[in-house]
């Protein structure tokens, strides 16, 4: 018998997409808008606020996997078939996408032409500003089968594995910081979210028999105060200085920040896809395709921000709207164009449902969410 599907994985995989795109585009305020102004501070808070999606995209990954493999026995053939799927829909494009950006870094000249510095970069995930999230995800496929091992056999580490989610993090980072031994991201520093995710996706069932109960609310309350503080904290610690305090305060309270966030979207796409359920094939629809739009979305805003300036006045705003939607109508445009008439556009863009995609239409099918990457950025 067929396992419930988790619908509410697409509308947070589109909330996601929408809001990496969104971080990158509301970026520049901070080259071009006066450091004093009111301006500077709303688009700061607007650009810090809305990078709830690393966490949700973490999270949805590990819920799609352990809702899956948790019941499931994980024997050689399986793991093979595991592998082989994440190499060929994640690798390979993330191989293929690493290789023109450092092409296109090289043209404009932003880096030398050296192998062994362009090898290295792409084995550390540092080809282009965004394909960092794509290098941690890999290591998250790599670990999976020996975390699921451990949350099989110890009862107490399944039970509550948000909390040691976090706790891993934060002794991550203080061992890190004393030793240094890790000079590259990796996937212990976002264990928080991924744990909170894998713990979601086993108690599934019980989880989303909450959503309309009154601690919803409260989690709100808790993400939104997390949210403030984190914005606060990063805008007076890093960006003018006018306060001191521990590395470590703005590490926690981020955290706390990733997983109640992530959490609560979690329950509200929840009752979203219950309440209006007739929207959901166009959701699916656009969100087969967030791992091309993470991939892909840099070199369409470079090309878009050739066209559509942000100059420093109210203008400023009218120029970020204009970047937003063009940027992400012609990712779209291209991903859907490649998607229909590539052979192996799946090469270039993660796992994509078989068939000819009509524009926005919902002839597409999504037969098996696990089989489409929630893991885009």
């Amino acid at each position: 018998m067929a396992r419930e599907k988790i619908e509410s994985i697409f509308l947070l995989r589109l909330f996601a997409m929408v809001m990496v795109v969104l971080v990158h585009v509301t970026g520049t305020y901070a080259s071009i808008l006066p450091a004093d102004g009111d301006a500077f501070e709303k688009y700061h808070f607007l650009n810090r606020i809305i990078r709830i999606e690393a966490g949700i995209f973490i999270m949805i990954t590990a819920m799609v996997f352990f809702y899956k493999y948790i019941e499931q026995k994980m024997d050689w053939n399986e793991l093979k078939s595991f592998y082989k799927k994440r190499a060929l829909y994640i690798v390979v494009p993330y191989l293929a996408w690493a290789l023109f950006y450092e092409v296109y870094s090289i043209y404009i000249g932003a880096v030398p032409f050296n192998v062994s510095e362009i090898a290295l970069r792409i084995l550390k995930g540092e080809s282009f500003y965004q394909l960092h999230f794509i290098f941690l995800i890999v290591q998250f496929y790599l670990f999976f089968p020996a975390i699921l091992f451990v949350v099989k056999k110890v009862t107490f580490f399944r039970k509550y594995l948000w909390f040691f989610g976090m706790l891993i993090a934060v002794m991550y980072h203080f061992l890190n910081r004393e030793y240094q031994f890790i000079p590259f991201t990796f996937f212990l520093s976002s264990m928080g979210p991924y744990l909170l995710g894998a713990w979601i996706g086993m108690n599934f069932k019980e989880q989303k028999q909450r959503i309309y109960n009154k601690s919803t609310i409260a989690w709100v309350f808790v993400a939104v105060a997390a949210g403030i503080a984190t914005v606060q904290l990063y805008y007076h610690l890093y960006t003018v200085s006018s306060i001191y305090l521990p590395g470590w305060t703005y590490l926690v309270v981020n955290l706390i920040y990733m997983m109640a966030g992530s959490y609560v979207m979690f329950r509200l796409m929840e009752i979203i896809s219950r309440k209006w359920r007739p929207i959901l094939p166009y959701v699916k629809n656009i969100a087969v395709y967030s791992f091309g739009f993470y991939l892909l979305h840099p070199i369409v805003l470079k090309v878009v921000a050739q066209v559509v300036p942000t100059p420093s006045n109210y203008w400023f705003h009218i120029g970020i709207m204009l970047r937003f939607g063009l940027t992400l109508f012609f990712c779209y445009l291209i991903i859907w164009l490649a998607h229909r008439y590539l052979p192996f556009a799946g090469l270039l863009f993660g796992k994509l449902p078989k068939g000819k995609p009509t524009f926005l239409g919902i002839t597409r099918s999504v037969n098996n969410y696990d089989e489409v990457k929630t893991s885009a950025q």
